[in-house]
Order: C-alpha cells, then sequence, then structure tokens
C-alpha cells in the first residue's frame, strides 16, 4: 500500500489507544451499569451514598394534597389528572417554608407543550386537544382563558 494510506491507518489507531489509554487513567473503576442493568445508566457506584444524602426536590402531589386538598381534587376529576403539581409551580423543595420559591408558570410555552397540534397516527397524542399555536389567541396566557387545574372551564 501506498503512504497516504498507511499513515491516516496509523493516526487512527493511535487516537484510538490514546483515548483508551486516557479513559483507563481518567474514568473511576466503581463507573458503569453497576449490577442493577441499564435502568440507572451509567453511574459511580461510590457516589450512591452522597445522592442519598441530597434533599429531594420533588415532593410529589401527595405532598401538595396534605395543604391543598382542594385544587388537588379539583385536578383529579379533569383530563390534567396525571400531571404532576410540580410541572407548573415548580419543585416544592423548601415549601412551605418560603412558599416564594414556587411561580406558577403561566406561559403559553408551558401549554403548548403538550396542547400544540401534532398529528402522530400510532400514538396517544393525537387524544390530547391541539391548538395551533401560531393562530390560537396570541396575545394571551392560556391561563387567562382556562383553568389549568381543569382546562375545560372557561374562565371568561
Amino acid at each position: 500500500m501506498k503512504g497516504h494510506v498507511w499513515r491516516p491507518l496509523f493516526v487512527v489507531i493511535a487516537l484510538v489507544v490514546f483515548i483508551l489509554l486516557f479513559r483507563a487513567v481518567y474514568v473511576p473503576d466503581d463507573f458503569g451499569v453497576q449490577d442493577r442493568g441499564y435502568t440507572f445508566g451509567f453511574h459511580r457506584l461510590s457516589n450512591e451514598d452522597e445522592w442519598k444524602e441530597y434533599p429531594a426536590k420533588y415532593k410529589g402531589t401527595e405532598y401538595c394534597n396534605e395543604c391543598h386538598d382542594d385544587k388537588v381534587e379539583e385536578v383529579s376529576i379533569s383530563s390534567h389528572e396525571m400531571i404532576n403539581c410540580e410541572n407548573c409551580h415548580g419543585a416544592a423543595f423548601d415549601h412551605p417554608d418560603d412558599p416564594e420559591t414556587l411561580t406558577i408558570n403561566r406561559s403559553r410555552d408551558l401549554c403548548i407543550r403538550c396542547h400544540s397540534a401534532l398529528y402522530m397516527p400510532s400514538s396517544g397524542r393525537n387524544d390530547i386537544p391541539g391548538i395551533d399555536p401560531a393562530e390560537h389567541n396570541t396575545e394571551y396566557e392560556c391561563a387567562d382563558c382556562h383553568n389549568p387545574h381543569n382546562p375545560s372551564l372557561e374562565e371568561m
């Protein structure tokens, strides 16, 4: 073979060897999928205890129900029943000690994530009522007309 074929081949081989050597030195021995398989992805086994000590940011609808049972009940009978409160209200990490940290996201972008009209013939996505965000009441936020806890109820 000519030199123009061998030189790039040697460069590629050298690059692969360098990457493998770098990985052997840089990546900890306990990094991988571990014995639980790919469910939890690649992580460092010795890091699990650190994460167990880390306080949970999201507390779930059950936590919200302790004080806001009326709102949780309203949502539970609506089409938004499968959506956790913290999707719109933010993580309940310091709530109720710091209630100002829970800000309500009333932006159109939040609603349009699910309610933009998409046509996916083999998906349950078509069952979600969709709008054309470029056409439908572009000057308003969705919550100006719709109750986010029960969107079928008109507020205007």
